[in-house]
């Protein structure tokens, strides 16, 4: 017997940064908007969210978009980077790859075939949290890629062979990706300092010499015991009847077995940090040099989405856009740099960071640019959150739903991604409310919270110099005892 839930969501904001610098386009396409009488924001999406459970343990969701007759089919999977097993980074990943290789009934290369022959699309993506599958294509062809995903769930067949070609892809994708780019290294060693203990510090597409080591005894172990339905959530957005949806959910999926070891869900956890680390990167392909510091957000601070979403606020005052402190300050009044910025990552299921960045204009230093962020991070926490900035804000998160209606692509990673980090689906309801309802106070409070220099990580990535000796020097810089225990 399954069991679920419909909920009316009304209303929904979706905060999306990519989307907020604020610009006139953006005010002009609202105004459109309502003038049209909200006519097409009402056909865009219903609001009307169904859950179920099967009896496999599969949970299902499904939102309501009668905008166009598409569907977009995900199949999220509670496995990432940060749940593989010691010494076999890249795992996941490289399974990710690997569900590609095809089963009995749909061999390799007949599901994408198959789906781009009915005019969709397909792919996949890992991150440290969880494993998704997706599929674009039109609503009547949605038992099509039900089918298709039921199948490789528990029919996957793998040889020596296939786990060997797609190490080969894996490792090439790293060497274009991660080896070749000086960015992408330098991020590896950051996060690698930021993380004492959690396998967040290890990256998405593992370590070069550990991926080489994979077997295809590792790829079955982890295959089998957590792509199951027991492990998974299937989120199903676009112009489909509930009732429909879970006929064909317990048809293609309802069969399929749960996993026998199916291990609860704990990752060693991070203890308490206590030292600032500070690291020095010099590469001769690094054409502009910046200064970029993360904090350690712990548990804590995410799971109170109130918390959250003013950490988010403060992100977006702090240095989300041109008009942003750390922007108008140092790249307008004082040139001191070409951009900076200021993001909130609060989605993590293990915590998250607070990230600052800041690239120096031509003639001036790491040090001096580094020092002129702390001076403007410490004045904005004193003088607090002027009214008109957070009300300039607010407008944009308002103006920000009227583009999320526009992708039905956006409203299932939302949902898929809160629902296998245990969120549930009042917090993504609540969510958008929540970014607007923080008080000026919960947003300084939130922002003093996190930037606590003990949880800090502070890098430098510059040119090489001869002989190392502005790394050297760089690394030798004595501390600033008034940087002690906090943003000054």
């Amino acid at each position: 017997m399954t069991h679920g839930t419909r909920i009316r969501c009304g209303k929904r904001w979706r905060f999306d940064r990519a989307n907020l610098p604020p610009g006139l386009w953006a005010l002009l396409l609202a105004t459109l908007l309502f003038l049209l009488g909200g006519t097409l924001a009402g056909r865009a999406a219903t609001g009307d969210v169904t859950r179920f459970t099967l009896k496999n343990g599969l949970e299902v969701v499904v939102v309501e978009n009668h905008r166009a007759p598409v569907v977009v089919h995900m199949v999220w999977y509670r496995v990432g980077a940060a749940d593989e097993p010691p010494g076999k980074s890249g795992i996941a990943h490289l399974f990710e790859h690997l569900m590609f290789k095809g089963t009995e009934r749909f061999p390799e290369g007949a599901f994408s075939r198959l789906v781009e022959a009915e005019g969709g699309n397909d792919n996949a993506f890992t991150t440290h949290d969880y494993t998704a599958y997706f599929q674009r294509i039109a609503a009547d062809r949605l038992p099509l890629v039900m089918e298709l995903e039921a199948d490789r769930m528990r029919n996957l067949r793998l040889t020596a062979e296939d786990v060997a070609t797609e190490k080969k892809v894996v490792l090439e994708e790293r060497s274009q990706r991660t080896d070749s780019d000086p960015g992408a290294l330098f991020r590896e060693q950051r996060m690698a300092a930021q993380y004492l203990n959690h396998p967040y510090g290890r990256p998405v597409i593992g370590w070069r010499h550990e991926v080489a080591a994979l077997t295809r005894e590792d790829a079955l172990r982890f295959y089998r015991t957590y792509y199951a339905p027991d492990n998974a959530v299937v989120v199903v957005v676009g112009d489909v009847d509930p009732a429909q949806v879970k006929a064909l959910a317990e048809r293609y999926y309802g069969p399929l077995p749960r996993s026998a070891d199916l291990p609860p869900r704990l990752r060693p956890q991070e203890p308490p940090q206590l030292a600032e680390r500070r690291l020095v990167m010099e590469d001769p392909r690094v054409a502009r040099p910046y200064v970029i510091r993360t904090y350690y957000l712990p548990p804590e601070m995410v799971r109170d989405r109130r918390k959250a979403a003013a950490l988010v606020m403060f992100a977006e005052l702090l240095g989300g856009g041109q008009t942003s402190r750390l922007v108008r300050a140092l790249t307008v009044e004082r040139k001191l740099a070409l951009s900076a910025a200021a993001f909130a990552s609060v989605d993590g299921l293990d915590g998250g960071l607070f990230t600052l960045y800041v690239v120096p204009a031509p003639g001036v230093s790491l040090a001096d640019v580094e020092a002129a962020l702390d001076e403007e991070v410490t004045a904005f926490l004193k003088e607090g959150v002027r009214a008109d900035d957070l009300a300039r804000i607010r407008k944009s998160v308002r103006a920000g739903v009227i583009y999320a209606r526009d992708s039905m692509m956006a409203e299932a990673r939302e949902y898929g991604a809160a629902l296998v980090r245990g969120r549930s689906l009042e917090d993504v309801r609540r969510w958008p409310d929540l970014l607007v309802a923080v008080t000026p106070e919960e947003i300084r409070a939130a922002g003093a919270a996190a930037l606590e220099m003990r949880r800090a990580v502070t890098g430098w990535l510059m040119p090489s110099a001869v002989g190392g000796t502005v790394a050297k020097a760089a690394a030798a810089k004595p501390a600033d005892p008034k940087r002690e225990g906090g943003m000054r």
